[in-house]
């Protein structure tokens, strides 16, 4: 007798979400439905298409070579309705609807969230959710529209803009150096036997971080904290003296630059997004404007200059 081998999506769909879940049980719960229910499914399946789609094991279900072809499927249907909604989304006429954004929390306390004030202001028919997150998003999936990140080295699968470059210097507490008024006061040399402030094991991998691993003691190295945000002010409490990127410290009257802006440290500031949205206007809308307030920003971000002030109020 031959077997019916009529397949809808959702069959695929099953196969890979019983999968990625290793078994029935964590499949029913993704898909909300119970756990007789997904074994029904997938042994009418199999004997539709007379083939097994998976090898029952007591450390879980793992695909067969068929198994693994509807999965890989399956895969490729979901990348595809996802590029399909980027280019509708693409297609959008003007700046209107929800548009995601994801940064750290660094550059959104002391830069962007008064830039993006300013944007919902200018384009009332936008809205924003900003994601915090270290790691880079997937711009591929939708997990967000535009990422804006702190790196030398973007991902090559996004497109997009280096406004700036972020500056960074040595800092310690005004307090602790009373007759230093800049660099040229300090011999930088003669501070690492001083307490000094670093980043944690996370971000080991940052020049700045490194920096500090190499002309530091380890017993100076009294205090670590896992985000440059609370580096900032671990140095600003008198935790000791540490690197800092110069658009936050400089805006500290607390905080003494004691060292020249050092080169080695810095990283571009990217404004990324996926290629297929780059035309949409709301993706545009919010580039263009956030690369004409970051401008306006550069020398303060690159540590040559004062913060500029902030427009007033739009009435």
């Amino acid at each position: 007798m031959t077997k019916q081998q009529h397949l809808d999506w959702d069959d695929f769909k099953l196969v890979k979400i019983i999968a990625e879940a290793g078994g029935l049980g964590g499949a029913a719960e993704r898909l909300g439905v119970n756990h007789s229910t997904v074994f029904r499914r997938l042994g009418q399946m199999e004997e539709n298409l007379g083939v097994k789609l998976f090898e029952r094991h007591r450390t879980g279900y793992v695909l067969t070579p068929a198994g693994e072809e509807m999965s890989a499927l399956a895969e490729q249907m979901d990348e595809n309705v996802t590029a399909f909604t980027r280019k509708l989304a693409g297609q959008a006429v003007a700046p209107t609807g929800e548009l995601r954004v994801t940064t750290n929390d660094t550059l959104l306390v002391h830069l962007l969230t008064p830039i993006f004030a300013r944007f919902i202001t200018a384009c009332p028919e936008m809205r924003l959710d900003v994601v915090l997150a270290n790691q880079a998003l997937n711009l591929s999936k939708r997990d967000a529209d535009v990422a804006i990140r702190a790196t030398d080295d973007p991902p090559e699968t996004l497109v997009g803009r280096r406004v700036a470059t972020i500056a960074w210097a040595i800092y310690g507490r005004t307090a602790d150096f009373p007759d230093v008024q800049g660099p040229e006061d300090v011999n930088l040399a003669d501070l690492f036997d001083r307490h000094w402030v670093a980043l944690g094991d996370n971000l080991a991998a940052l020049k700045a971080a490194r920096f500090v691993r190499d002309h530091v003691a380890p017993d100076n190295i009294v205090y670590k904290v896992n985000t440059v945000l609370g580096l900032a002010e671990s140095v600003q409490a008198g935790a000791g003296i540490g690197p800092l990127p110069c658009f936050i410290a400089d805006a500290k009257p607390e905080l003494v630059r004691l060292s020249e802006v050092k080169p080695d440290f810095s990283a571009g500031l990217w404004l990324l997004t996926h290629p297929d949205l780059r035309q949409s206007a709301r993706v545009r809308a919010f580039l263009d404007f956030t690369a004409a307030e970051i401008a306006k920003q550069k020398k303060w971000i690159e540590g040559a200059g004062k913060r500029a002030p902030s427009p007033a109020p739009v009435a």
